[in-house]
C-alpha cells in the first residue's frame, strides 16, 4: 500500500508552524533557566532516609543563609536537590547542619562551579551548536551535488536546516515551560542531548534524501513529487523502527533512571519524536513545495 504523504503538505506546514511559533513565544516570554554549569553556583543533593520534607520546609530551614537564586527540587522518591549561588566549604557544612533539622539524610553530592567557567561553557556551547549546523548544511550540499535537477543541492541543505530548527526549538520551548513552572534547568547533559538530537534528526533526513537521489539517478519516469512520495514510502518502515527502538529505552531511563539522566532522556525523547515527524512530513515536502513555488514564479 502506497501512502500519499504529500497530499496534506499544507496541513503539516501549518501544524509545524504553530508548534514552532508556540515554542519561540515560550522562549521569548519565559526564557530558559540555565543551570550552574552556565551561571556558576553550587548544587547539593541529599537523600532522606524516611519521609521527604516539603520544599517549603527546606526553604524555611535555610532562610537565614544568603544563597542567591535558591531552588529546591524533589529528586527520585526521597531525594532533594538544592541549587544556589556559589558557596564555600564552610557554608556548605553549615547548610548540612541546618538541614538536619528537617530529617535524617545522607549527602549524595555537592558541586561548585565558578562564574568564569560558567560563562566560558555558555559561549563554547553557542559556538559548537552553530558550527554543527553549518557543517551539516555543507555536508548535505556536497553529498547531493550530483543531483542538481530539479532541486539544487543547496536546497536540500537549506530544507534540512529548517527541519533541524523545528527539531531543536520544540524541546527548547518545552524546557522553557518546565523552567518557568517546575524550575527545571538547562544543564550540560541537556546540551549534549540536543547535539545528539541534531545528529539523529539529520541522519533521518539524509536517509530519505539519499533514497530520493537514488530514485532520481535511476531515471524513472516519475515527476519529482511522485519520486519524493515513493522515497518516503520506501523509507517509512526503517524510520519508524529506528525511532521506536530508540525511544523505548529512553522512556525506561526517563521513568526509572536517576535525576541526572532524567532530563537528558527527556530531551532525546522530544527531539527524536520531533525529528521523526519532520523527516517524513516536513523536510521532503519542503523540497516539493519549493520546486512548485519556483515553477510558478518563472511561469
Amino acid at each position: 500500500m502506497s501512502i500519499n504523504f504529500l497530499k496534506y503538505s499544507k496541513i503539516y506546514f501549518i501544524f509545524s508552524a504553530i508548534v514552532v511559533a508556540a515554542s519561540i513565544a515560550s522562549l521569548i516570554i519565559f526564557g530558559l533557566k540555565p543551570g550552574i554549569d552556565f551561571t556558576g553556583g553550587s548544587i547539593l543533593e541529599i537523600d532522606y532516609k524516611t519521609e521527604r520534607p516539603s520544599n517549603q520546609t527546606v526553604k524555611d530551614a535555610l532562610s537565614e543563609f544568603n544563597l542567591g537564586d535558591f531552588f529546591v527540587q524533589p529528586a527520585d522518591e526521597k531525594g532533594v536537590i538544592l541549587r544556589m549561588g556559589s558557596i564555600n566549604e564552610e557554608a556548605h557544612q553549615k547548610i548540612i547542619e541546618k538541614l538536619k533539622e528537617t530529617g535524617d539524610f545522607e549527602e549524595a553530592r555537592f558541586e561548585s562551579i565558578g562564574p568564569t567557567i560558567g560563562r566560558e561553557l555558555r559561549e563554547k556551547t553557542k559556538v559548537v551548536i552553530a558550527l554543527a549546523l553549518l557543517v551539516i548544511v555543507l555536508y548535505i550540499a556536497i553529498a547531493f551535488r550530483k543531483v542538481s535537477r530539479p532541486v539544487t543541492s543547496w536546497q536540500y541543505g537549506i530544507a534540512s536546516l529548517f527541519s533541524l530548527f523545528h527539531d531543536i526549538l520544540i524541546p527548547l520551548g518545552i524546557f522553557s515551560l518546565l523552567g518557568k513552572f517546575y524550575q527545571i534547568q538547562i544543564t550540560i547533559p541537556v546540551i549534549c542531548a540536543l547535539l545528539a538530537v541534531i545528529g539523529y534528526a539529520i541522519n533521518n533526513v539524509v536517509v530519505v534524501y539519499d533514497r530520493i537521489r537514488e530514485n532520481l539517478l535511476r531515471g524513472h519516469r516519475l515527476t519529482f513529487e511522485e519520486t519524493v512520495n515513493a522515497s518516503l514510502n520506501q523509507t517509512l518502515t526503517r524510520q519508524l523502527n529506528t525511532s521506536l527502538t530508540t525511544l523505548f529505552p529512553l522512556l525506561a531511563i526517563f521513568f526509572l533512571g536517576g535525576e541526572t539522566l532524567r532530563y537528558f532522556a527527556l530531551t532525546l525523547i522530544l527531539g527524536i519524536a520531533a525529528g521523526t515527524y519532520s523527516s517524513i512530513f516536513l523536510a521532503s515536502p519542503l523540497l516539493v513545495s519549493w520546486l512548485k513555488w519556483r515553477q510558478k514564479s518563472s511561469a
